[in-house]
């Protein structure tokens, strides 16, 4: 049976590629949050936005598509309330600015707001909503990308696939933390339907002209369709209105694909937000209610006693713990790519393989 991924410990990953973002002229400091930020991302089990994504970041900073020096600055807004330019900097480090500068505000103000404009990719936004949650805020964050999602009769996308995260703490050992896009699927359970060669359901996706199809191929080159209909849509909406209109950058159709335009910052919005709860409960008594929040889900009666209700997060810690101990998977082209950028900048960092296995 052909095996696909390698599994290599989380320590040497996230050192490899400390290194690597280095090698691009990434001040230290970035390139190791960088390099946590995909590490910590495949360890929860997000792969998609996780280490694979890593030869692809290091490409665009080497080309210029992101500013691996950024000049960010804040550009409108006052008390918390603000707006930073990001200069093209790599989505994560201007995330990781916006939501500093958010939690800054929250103590100030019990609640703080940064839009960001001129970014790329940041990544998993659960990665800036823990941020705040672990000291002691609520984390909401949301990003705007390039539309792939159609409106029912409409012959092309109207809105990004956008993303939004939430995370609450819990003194416990890992944080509530949703983080959600709103099409019904993911466009991976199509790429996988075309692998198995079997139908996909009439409410996944269309076909390029907009038309709803069974036929994952076709479902390949057309849209997503929205979860829940207008609910999903209506969301997706308001993300991109947060992260692109309001904020004065750019919104719907006049992003940059990462891919389309590798040597091009994707110009791409953020929102975070930072409710510090401090202001309104004592740290003990939030972690004894949210306790018995857990603990009233997991006496939810199930058809199937072998099941039970994960809290948004529990299965992330779960991944993460298994993860630790046995290795992250590499998928093996993101291995090789990876081994051949250590060759090639001289990398002192070991990346050694534990085991191959089964994806």
């Amino acid at each position: 049976m052909e095996k696909n991924v390698v599994l290599v410990d989380h320590r040497e990953l996230r050192q490899m590629l400390t290194e690597l973002f280095e090698t691009a002229d990434m001040p230290r400091s970035d390139a190791a949050f960088h390099a946590d930020c995909l590490v910590d991302t495949s360890l929860w089990g997000i792969d998609s936005h996780g280490v694979m994504r890593a030869p692809a970041y290091y490409a665009r900073m080497r080309n210029g598509a992101i500013h691996v020096q950024p000049h960010m600055r804040f550009v409108r807004g006052n008390k918390a309330l603000r707006v930073m330019d990001a200069d093209a900097a790599a989505g994560f480090i201007a995330g990781r600015a916006a939501m500093e500068e958010a939690i800054k505000l929250a103590r100030l103000h019990g609640v703080g707001a940064v839009g960001v404009v001129n970014s790329n990719h940041f990544g998993a936004g659960a990665l800036y909503a823990r941020m705040a949650a672990k000291e002691g805020m609520i984390g909401i964050n949301m990003t705007n990308v390039l539309p792939l999602v159609i409106a029912q009769g409409a012959s092309k996308p109207v809105v990004g696939n956008n993303p939004l995260a939430i995370a609450i703490p819990t003194y416990g050992p890992f944080p509530f933390c949703l983080d959600i896009a709103f099409s019904k699927v993911a466009g991976g359970k199509i790429t996988l339907a075309i692998k198995k060669k079997e139908k996909i359901p009439m409410d996944w996706a269309t076909d390029d002209q907009g038309r709803p199809t069974d036929d994952p191929e076709k479902a390949h080159l057309g849209f997503l369709q929205p979860m829940g209909d207008h609910k999903g849509l209506g969301l997706a909406q308001v993300v991109d209105i947060l992260c692109g209109v309001i904020t004065g950058g750019v919104f719907s159709h006049q992003m940059k694909s990462m891919y389309a335009y590798p040597q091009d910052p994707s110009l791409t919005g953020h929102f975070m937000m930072a409710l510090d709860l401090d202001e309104i409960m004592d740290r003990d008594e939030l972690q004894k209610r949210m306790a018995e929040y857990y603990r009233r889900l997991k006496e939810t009666p199930m058809w199937d006693p072998n099941r039970q209700i994960m809290m948004p997060g529990e299965i992330e810690y779960q991944r993460e713990t298994q993860r630790r101990a046995a290795g992250v998977p590499v998928p093996i082209k993101t291995y090789e790519e990876l081994m051949q950028l250590k060759r090639e900048q001289g990398l002192r960092a070991p990346l050694t393989p534990l085991e191959q296995g089964e994806e």
